[in-house]
């Protein structure tokens, strides 16, 4: 009589492994990621290489020179008098990084926290201690690999920081964002009500 398999044997359901193993492989992927975007950053190529998010339901890409690490999402402590968008702040490797719903500020629906969401933080070039939360990363994307898109038009909420449009494969348009010039932008500077 064969035996049946381990994951089967924890909680009895078929084929569906236990919540301990889904864990394991998710770290183990956002190590993986890491170690690419690390890579990337530290590559000859890396002006080649984007991080791919989702907006909405835009595709966008942010340039790994102005980002520095990709976080799950931790404890935020709220700070009064802020906007809606402005989640609060978050201590990361002890130093407080203030959080902004991406999406929310965007004029989108705030982000609901689930697991696929992520915090970018921003590289230390661009002088601000922030990060955006996103729904969902995409991974690292080649714009050399997409066709440039003269003619498409940015998302309205995104058309001020859009540097560049390309189309990938799938003809899916993609939005190169400039978040130096996001965080220039007076709107963003301003979070009191």
């Amino acid at each position: 009589m064969s035996q049946p398999p381990i994951d089967r044997i924890q909680d009895g359901s078929a084929g569906k492994p236990e919540p301990h193993a889904r864990r394991t492989r998710l770290r183990e992927f956002q190590a993986q990621l890491a170690q690419r975007v690390q890579a990337a950053q530290n590559s000859a190529e890396r002006n080649l290489n984007q991080l791919g998010v989702m907006i909405g339901d835009t595709h966008c890409l942010l340039d790994l020179q102005q980002t520095s690490e990709i976080l799950p999402v931790r404890s935020i402590t709220k700070v009064p008098l802020t906007l809606d968008w402005y989640l609060g702040l978050s201590s990361i490797r002890g130093n407080l990084v203030g959080v902004v719903d991406f999406p929310r500020f965007l004029g989108y629906a705030a982000t609901e926290l689930d697991a696929a969401c992520r915090i970018i933080i921003f590289s230390r070039g661009l002088s601000l201690h922030g990060g955006l939360l996103v729904p969902r990363v995409l991974g690292l994307r080649n714009p050399q690999q997409m066709a440039p898109a003269p003619d498409a038009e940015p998302a309205s909420a995104l058309s001020r920081w859009t540097t560049q449009c390309y189309r990938d494969e799938q003809a899916r348009l993609w939005m190169q964002i400039d978040l130096a010039a996001l965080v220039q932008d007076p709107r963003y500077l301003q979070i009191g009500l």
